[in-house]
This record gives structure tokens, C-alpha cells and sequence, in this order.
């Protein structure tokens, strides 16, 4: 009953949309955004105020004291970024690509419908279903703000799903800034034992002393997985003939059915895996270089200009996989994975890794105006200690020396981009690991955009859940080689146009891959895999627009993958400014891929496994949307899966759609969220 009257709530507030932009006309007022004054400073509080001549005694409150100013850099870049206040794409605040699919409801493991091979060097525990939801160095943002800000976001889904995200920065003073992140995200899921949790808890600190040549990073970071596991449904042919219209009703390959529970707020794991990592990374450099200042009618602005730079990178990280079964069912694992074991049993495979790496560099800056070109060449120690096993434990410890260099150049007149990057693995573990990237952006013109054209090599050893070592049952263990992918891509985007386009080519030997429960395997040959894509919004109307997003693969050499042909999602979307401050999109949205043989996956081992069986051809996924802005306050209200009715059974949504030959989407279900963000 709730569901229904959303839809009707989602087609009025369309239609009301509809007749609103009619009787109105206003163009689309974009919003504003204040550049930063290099004659402002900033006091405790972060307000700004104007710069001394000479001194910093003289100090009065600037007319702009309650607006903000407010930046950002990725860690390990160059490039400040503006938080985006956009609301056409629920995706872009929601932490799972569109592009991703899942075992049927959030937190659970995730795959892309894209082909999205490792392209990392080194050490690697093996166990990547849970990447999409996680905390990373690499998306770990450094903010530059004049006020204290604060965003607090929270999401309800059917079934009590829900999703709740805190993000608050602020500057001390003008070079000292905090930020804290935490999100929580649990999904009680539509089969047995299918409840899944996600936790992700960030902490960073950015500091720069007043002469400019001393400068630190820190970053604290740490991600718990919690996904109870069912192996899918015992017969999917039973979804037709629900008495209730609940999948719920179903029997599941694994877990007990004393221990299954809905409750939203549980995320104990009886049956399923329990990942958690955190990492410690402090960053820090000296300087050396020339001094010199800026004296304008008012302000004398001390200026550092750094020559040559000294800088050490520490990493602590300690991580644990596990997978357990507090209560075995010996008949299931008899019956579906040709495992006996006894009734009642405990089981458990766990691989917990500690690693410390210290990393010394050695930076020249060729061009004294130009910080964003530099030459780096570097050495690291990485120390790894394994332990192996739950009750009765093994430990081995291990050690990698590797070698890097870098060049980046991003010119002073913004027409080139050029990135240049290798690592090589001296001795240790891993040792003949490597990876090669170099990258060139060309402005084309204002007009014509920007074109990037790059090469990638990675050349790895196989993950460690791979080593006879490794409490993980994999029947095969040892003996593989290392893998080996070569990347060609291009990029041409044109902001003005709204249009962007790619090609990706990938060359791979040796691929690794699981084919079964507890088996691994490897393709020697080479095989090929093309990718080509496009994203585009085309205006329809003066307040309606498209937004079709398409990519295309082919794979040559008969390898182990399988992907779909074809993957597309599009948005028809009325969008405009009302009222002043109301910002407005509405409309549907369309996700597809072409039928295909999709991978199968292993609660075990935490693995996508090839199949060549079975092809899976699924219905678009259709969703309604209605997404808002006031001022600082966003709102999202979705109904997905409008593609499950079944009209046969009258209102009833029950066409479901399959994420593997055994686990099925959910039929109709509701989302409503908030962003709101306030400065203090």
C-alpha cells in the first residue's frame, strides 16, 4: 500500500512540476562561487579578515565574515576541486557505482558490468567483493575552508534499509584543517541469512607551518564488512509460485533457519564473511628553496617558492578476512558444495595481514612558479606479517623493497597535463612486480575540449589467497605465474557540449581466474578485451534533458570472461529553478545490459567464479525519480525496479530480474534520502 501511494506521489509531483515550468518563465539560474583572495587570512574560527601591511596585528573582520569558502584536493594531487551541489544523479552521493551490480541488496559483494581487472603491483590478500563500499588513500579528501562545514545524510530503503553519512571539516587556522567521515550502511536483504552491514570511519589532518616549507598528511582510516551468506536460492523456479509474494518464503543453500532474523538493526554474521582493514598514512616534507614577497598598496604576502623537496610516507595497515559457519548444515554442504562435515560444526578459513611500509623520496621542482611540475624517485621497505588460521594459528612474515619515480606537469597554462609513474619491486615477496603509466591532456581549444591519451603496463604476482600458505581452501593453490595487463586508453571530453568519450584496450596474459567453489585456474594465452564509451546530455526542451551514458565490449582469444555487449543507463529528466531557490529534477531512468553469461560467486572464498553454462537475460531496470534542492537542504525519492510488475498477477511486482543463475533482485523498492550541509 505505501509503495503504491509513492508512485502516485512521484506522478503528481511530475505533473505539477510539468504545469509549473509552463506557467513560468525563468531560465536556470547557476550558482555562484567565490574565489579565494590571496590578501584574505584567516583567524581561529576560520573567519577571514584582511591581511596587515607587514604584520598580522592589524587585523579586522572581513564584510564576507558569514559566507564560506570552501575546497578541496585529492590526496596526492595537485588540483583543487569545488563540492558539487548538483542533484541530477542520485549515484553521485550514493556509494555504489551504477555501473555495479550486487548480490541483490546494498552491502553485499559487488562486481562491474565492466571489464575492471587489478592493475596494482605488490602484495594483495586476494579478496576485492567489498572495493566499491570502501574507504581509500586514493579517494581520501584534504579540505581548505573559512568556516566550519558540516554535511549529515541519511537514506531509507525498503526492508529497512538504510544508509547514514556525517562529513564535517574545518580550519583552526589558515594552515591547519581536520576533517572527520563516518557512514553506516545495513540492508536486511529479501532472502535467508542475506543481511549485510558496511562501516566506514575516516580521519584526516592537514598542516603547513607559516614559512611554507614544512608540510604534513595524515589520513586514519578504517572499513568493516559484515555479509551474511546464503549461497542463493535452492530452487529459483519456486520465485513463481510464492504464496505471499515474498522471496523470503525460499529455502537457501546455506545457514540454518533458526538463525535467520529481519531485524534491521542486526548485523551479526552466523553464516558469511566479516572483512575489516584500517590504515595509518602520515606524509611529511621539507623544503628547500627561495623566499620571496608580493608587496601590494596594503599587504606585504610573504611568497616560498619550493626548489627541491625531502619528504618520507609511513603506511601501517592490518586487515582480516574470515569466513565462518557457527552452525553447519551438514546436508546443504553434502547436497551443493560436495563437502561433508558434521552436523553442527564450526567453520572458519581467516588470513589476517599487518604491514608497514616506509617510504623515503627525493622531489625537484624544475619551474619555481610552477608547483604542480615535479620529478620524484623514491625507495620503500614494506614489512608484512601474516597470520593464518582462527583457532590454530600459523604466522609468516615477509618483506618487499621496491623502487618508484614519477614526473608530473601540469603546464602553467593549463594545455598540457602530462603524468608519468613506475614502481619496481627490487627484492622480497613480490620481487619482478611492476607497473608503468604515463598520461598527456591536450586542451584542443575552449571550444573543442580536452583529449588524454595514455599507456599501462602492471605486471603482479598472484594474490596471496592463492598461496598454499593461506587458511583459504583453494584446491590448487601455488604454482601460477605472475599475471600480466597491458592498458591503451583515450579520453575526449568537451564540457561545453556535454559530451564525453573514451576507448580502453587491454592485452592480458596469465589471467587468473576462480571456475569453481574451492578451484582456481589460469589463461596462459593472450586474449584482447575492447571498451568503448560515451556519455552525452542532450537537451530536449527548454527543462527537459537526456542523459544516456553506453558502453560497448568485445573480448577476442576465447578468454575466461564473460561481459555483457552492450551497457547503457539513461535519464529523462525535467530539471529547472523554481521559486527562487527550488532546484528540480524529475523523471525515469533506465538501466540495461545485453544478455549475457554471468559469473556465479563463491561465499567462501569471496570470489566471482566464470561460468559458460548459463546466460542470464535480465528486463531493463526502471526507476522513477524525483530529486530536489533548497539552499543547502537536497532531497532524493526513488521507486526502482518498476520493472519487476507482473501483469499477470495483476499489481504485482514479482518479474524479477537475477544478479547470477541463483540470486535474485528485489522487486519494487523505495528509496528517500537527505543531504543537508550546514556552515557553522
Amino acid at each position: 500500500m505505501v509503495q503504491k501511494i509513492l508512485i502516485c506521489l512521484l506522478c503528481c509531483g511530475m505533473a505539477a512540476a510539468t504545469q509549473q515550468a509552463m506557467a513560468q518563465n525563468q531560465q536556470i539560474r547557476p550558482g555562484t562561487q567565490k574565489t579565494i583572495d590571496p590578501d584574505i587570512t584567516y583567524d581561529r574560527a576560520g573567519r577571514p579578515i584582511k591581511k596587515a601591511k607587514g604584520s598580522d596585528s592589524l587585523q579586522h573582520r572581513d564584510a564576507f565574515a558569514d559566507s564560506i569558502t570552501i575546497f578541496y584536493r585529492f590526496f596526492d594531487s595537485t588540483r583543487n576541486r569545488i563540492i558539487d551541489s548538483s542533484i541530477n544523479d542520485f549515484y553521485t552521493r550514493f556509494p555504489l557505482p551504477a555501473n555495479y551490480h550486487t548480490l541483490g541488496n546494498y552491502a553485499t559483494a559487488a562486481q562491474s558490468f565492466l571489464f575492471n581487472p587489478l592493475m596494482k603491483p605488490g602484495f594483495d590478500a586476494g579478496f576485492h567483493q567489498y572495493d566499491p563500499y570502501q574507504f581509500t588513500i586514493e579517494n581520501t579528501k584534504f579540505y581548505q575552508t573559512t568556516r566550519p562545514y558540516t554535511e549529515l545524510s541519511y537514506l531509507i530503503g525498503s526492508k529497512a534499509e538504510q544508509l547514514l553519512n556525517i562529513t564535517h571539516t574545518q580550519n583552526r587556522k589558515s594552515n591547519f584543517n581536520f576533517s572527520f567521515e563516518y557512514r553506516f550502511g545495513n540492508a536486511p536483504g529479501i532472502l535467508k541469512n542475506q543481511n549485510a552491514s558496511q562501516g566506514n570511519m575516516r580521519a584526516t589532518m592537514h598542516y603547513q607551518t607559516r614559512n611554507r616549507q614544512y608540510e604534513y598528511f595524515f589520513i586514519y582510516l578504517s572499513n568493516k564488512s559484515a555479509s551474511s551468506e546464503n549461497g542463493g536460492l535452492q530452487d529459483v523456479r519456486k520465485l513463481d509460485s510464492l504464496a505471499l509474494n515474498d522471496p523470503y518464503e525460499l529455502e537457501t543453500r546455506l545457514g540454518q533457519g533458526s538463525t535467520f532474523t529481519r531485524n534491521p538493526f542486526n548485523t551479526t554474521v552466523n553464516t558469511g564473511n566479516i572483512y575489516s582493514n584500517s590504515t595509518i598514512l602520515f606524509r611529511h616534507h621539507f623544503d628547500l628553496g627561495k623566499k620571496d614577497s608580493l608587496v601590494t598598496d596594503s599587504v606585504t604576502i610573504k611568497l616560498f617558492y619550493p626548489r627541491f623537496r625531502i619528504e618520507h610516507t609511513l603506511n601501517i595497515t592490518g586487515a582480516d578476512y574470515q569466513f565462518l559457519d557457527n552452525a553447519v548444515d551438514s546436508i546443504k554442504y553434502r547436497t551443493y558444495y560436495n563437502v561433508v562435515l558434521p552436523n553442527n560444526a564450526r567453520l572458519s578459513f581467516r588470513d589476517r595481514w599487518n604491514s608497514v611500509t616506509n617510504e623515503f623520496a627525493l622531489i625537484s621542482f624544475p619551474d619555481k612558479n610552477n608547483q604542480s611540475q615535479f620529478l620524484k624517485a623514491g625507495i620503500a621497505l614494506q614489512n608484512l606479517k601474516g597470520t593464518f588460521g582462527d583457532i590454530t594459528t600459523t604466522i609468516s612474515k615477509y618483506h618487499n623493497i621496491y623502487a618508484l619515480g614519477e614526473y608530473r606537469n601540469r603546464t602553467r597554462n593549463q594545455v598540457w597535463d602530462i603524468e608519468a609513474n613506475g614502481q619496481l619491486y627490487l627484492n622480497g615477496l613480490n620481487a619482478g612486480d611492476y607497473a608503468a603509466l604515463i598520461s598527456m591532456k591536450r586542451l584542443l581549444g575552449s571550444r573543442l575540449g580536452y583529449l588524454n591519451i595514455g599507456f599501462q603496463n602492471v605486471n603482479r604476482s598472484p594474490s596471496f589467497i592463492l598461496d598454499p600458505k593461506s587458511d583459504f581452501p583453494v584446491l590448487n593453490a601455488g604454482g601460477f605465474n605472475k599475471e600480466n595487463v597491458i592498458r591503451l586508453f583515450g579520453i575526449y571530453e568537451n564540457p561545453g557540449a556535454s559530451f564525453k568519450a573514451g576507448a580502453e584496450y587491454f592485452a592480458v596474459t596469465n589471467y587468473i581466474y576462480f571456475d569453481s567453489m574451492f578451484h582456481a585456474a589460469q589463461q596462459a594465452a593472450l586474449f584482447n578485451v575492447l571498451h568503448l564509451n560515451a556519455e552525452k546530455k542532450i537537451r530536449l526542451s527548454r527543462h527537459w534533458n537526456w542523459y544516456t551514458e553506453i558502453h560497448l565490449q568485445q573480448t577476442t582469444g576465447q578468454p575466461p570472461v564473460n561481459l555483457p555487449l552492450l551497457f547503457t543507463r539513461n535519464r529523462i529528466a525535467f530539471e529547472g529553478n523554481f521559486y527562487t531557490n527550488l532546484f528540480l529534477s524529475t523523471g525515469v531512468e533506465l538501466r540495461y545490459n545485453t544478455p549475457y553469461k554471468m559469473d556465479n560467486y563463491s561465499p567462501f572464498m569471496g570470489q566471482f567464479l566464470y561460468q559458460n553454462t548459463q546466460s542470464i537475460s535480465n528486463r531493463p531496470d526502471i526507476n522513477l525519480f524525483l530529486n530536489f534542492r533548497i539552499k543547502s537542504f537536497k532531497g532524493f525519492v526513488r521507486l526502482e525496479n518498476l520493472n519487476t510488475l507482473n501483469l499477470k498477477k495483476g499489481f504485482e511486482f514479482s518479474k524479477y530480474n537475477f544478479a547470477s543463475g541463483l540470486y535474485p533482485y528485489p522487486g519494487l523498492w523505495t528509496r528517500l534520502g537527505i543531504w543537508w550541509n550546514f556552515v557553522n
